[in-house]
C-alpha cells in the first residue's frame, strides 16, 4: 500500500507540458492575411516566369489611317456640305467587293485556286474566298467581301499604291454610280497590286471592284469618295 502511495504521488509531482496559449482572433488574421499575401507573392512570381499573358503580348490593333482621315477630316466636310442635322446622316463606306472572273476554270479547275490564292494576297482576306458558279458544280470565279480595318486597309492600298501602277493613268470614271451611292471599276490587271509576283503569275487576270455606301443619291457617294482621295478623272476642258 505504501508502495502504491508513493507511486501515485510522484504520478502528480510530475510537471506536465504547457499548453501553448491560443492566439487571439486580431493575431489569427493578421497571420491569416501574412499568408495570404506570401501565396499571392509565389502566384506572381510563378505569372512572371511563365511570361506575358495574351493580353499583354499582343499590342491593341492600329487603327487604319484612312478610317482616322474619315472621321476627322471627311466626316466634317461632308455635314458641312449636305447640311446634314445629324452627323450619322453622313455617308460612309460600308464594305468592298472584290471578285474575279476565271471563265478558263471550266476547263482547269486549278485555275480558280491560282485566282483564289491572288485575290487572298491582294486582299489580305483570312478566310476561304467564296466561289460563284454558272451551273451546279461549274465554278467560274471568285469574291470576297471586306468590312472594317481590312476594308480601310485595302482602300488605301488601292488608291495610292496600286492604281498610280496602271499606265497612262488619268484617274478612275465618274459614270460608274449605280443611282444608290454604290461604286465600281473594273481592273484589267492584277500585277499592279505590289503583292502579286509577276513572275509567278500564269495568267493577267482582271477583277471588278464595288464600294458599297450608305449613301442616298450618287452625288452623296462621289463626295464622299473623293474626300477619302479616291482619283476620280477630271473633265476635260
Amino acid at each position: 500500500m505504501a508502495d502504491e502511495k508513493e507511486k501515485k504521488e510522484k504520478k502528480e509531482a510530475k510537471p506536465k507540458g504547457e499548453a501553448k496559449p491560443k492566439a487571439s482572433g486580431a493575431e489569427a488574421k493578421a497571420k491569416a492575411k501574412g499568408e495570404g499575401k506570401k501565396s499571392k507573392g509565389r502566384g506572381r512570381d510563378a505569372a512572371q516566369a511563365a511570361g506575358p499573358t495574351i493580353a499583354e503580348a499582343e499590342p491593341p490593333a492600329r487603327v487604319p489611317r484612312l478610317k482616322e482621315h474619315y472621321e476627322k477630316s471627311v466626316l466634317p466636310e461632308l455635314v458641312k456640305r449636305f447640311s446634314y442635322k445629324n452627323p450619322m446622316q453622313a455617308p460612309r463606306l460600308r464594305k468592298i467587293v472584290v471578285n474575279m472572273g476565271v471563265g478558263d476554270a471550266l476547263v482547269n479547275i486549278k485555275l480558280l485556286d491560282t485566282a483564289a490564292i491572288e485575290l487572298g494576297a491582294i486582299t489580305g482576306a483570312k478566310k476561304s474566298i467564296a466561289n460563284f458558279k454558272l451551273r451546279e458544280g461549274q465554278p467560274i470565279g471568285c469574291m470576297v467581301t471586306l468590312r472594317g480595318a481590312r476594308m480601310y486597309e485595302f482602300y488605301d492600298r488601292l488608291v495610292n499604291v496600286a492604281l498610280p501602277r496602271i499606265r497612262d493613268f488619268r484617274g478612275v470614271p465618274t459614270r460608274s454610280f449605280d443611282g444608290r451611292g454604290n461604286y465600281t471599276i473594273g481592273l484589267t490587271e492584277q500585277i499592279i497590286f505590289p503583292e502579286i509576283n509577276y513572275d509567278r503569275v500564269d495568267k493577267i487576270r482582271g477583277m471588278d471592284v464595288t464600294f458599297v455606301t450608305s449613301a442616298r443619291t450618287d452625288e452623296e457617294g462621289q463626295e464622299l469618295l473623293r474626300l477619302m482621295n479616291m482619283p476620280f478623272r477630271q473633265p476635260q476642258r
